[in-house]
């Protein structure tokens, strides 16, 4: 495990999350070369990565932001989480390296347009793109899904020595009916079974934050709270 140096800028910012909270991170620093030990050390922290900047919230006034991970060995998927893979049977799943090809960044584009045009990373480009999800420290892949040879869906995920940990999910907008976010997420799940990884790192569950109720699908979950994962309920 590698030596690590931490920072917290003494400013704060407007929350990308709740509005009327201002935020502050805790952050590695970004010169530092890290390896899968340290990440999985990190991760089991409550940090989360955007690139090769990995951050924790410590906001001077506000706890709403809470590491969360999902129990894989535990998880049954509901009635509606099934029908969302039977939807689903069709869609080829592939995993490769991280990579910045037109086809990737053009889905990315349309989704941040479509779906986060109000949050602070529109407008998307492609240095943001590279930035974001292909400047990593080599434990990155990618989990691409097709329907008859179009790539409908990425999931961005990171392995670490117990889990994986959801990076980032971007997918098209022409197949509500799918719900292939949730999709993506499930397929992430069985690939930590697969790989006989319990845990799947779904990043901060956010109280307030309509974007992020989205993990409350995926059951047990444990939270990380005053330093320690706890099974938590809602």
């Amino acid at each position: 495990m590698k030596k690590i140096m931490l920072f917290q800028p003494p400013e704060t910012h407007t929350c990308s999350y709740l509005e009327e909270q201002q935020s502050r991170s805790l952050y590695v620093d970004p010169r530092a070369e890290l390896d899968n030990e340290t990440l999985t050390l990190l991760s089991q922290n409550g940090f989360r990565r955007s690139g090769r900047l990995l951050y924790r919230p410590d906001c001077p006034s506000c706890s709403a932001c809470i590491p969360v991970r999902l129990r894989v060995a535990d998880f049954t998927p509901s009635r509606s989480q099934r029908r969302i893979i039977n939807k689903n049977t069709d869609i080829e799943l592939q995993i490769q390296a991280p990579s910045d090809s037109d086809e990737l960044f053009r889905l990315f584009e349309q989704y941040i347009n479509t779906q986060h045009a109000d949050g602070d990373m529109y407008p998307p480009s492609r240095r943001q793109y590279r930035d974001f999800l292909v400047s990593d420290f080599g434990t990155t892949r990618l989990m691409t899904a097709r329907l008859q040879g179009e790539l409908v869906a990425c999931m961005v995920f990171d392995q670490l020595q117990d889990g994986l940990s959801a990076v980032y999910c971007f997918y098209s907008d022409q197949w509500p009916q799918r719900s292939l976010g949730t999709f993506m997420i499930l397929r992430l799940s069985q690939l930590c079974l697969a790989n006989k990884r319990p845990f799947n790192y779904l990043g901060y569950l956010v109280s307030g934050c309509r974007k992020m109720n989205y993990k409350r699908q995926f059951m047990p979950l444990e939270a990380y709270q005053n330093g320690q994962w706890l099974l938590w309920n809602d």
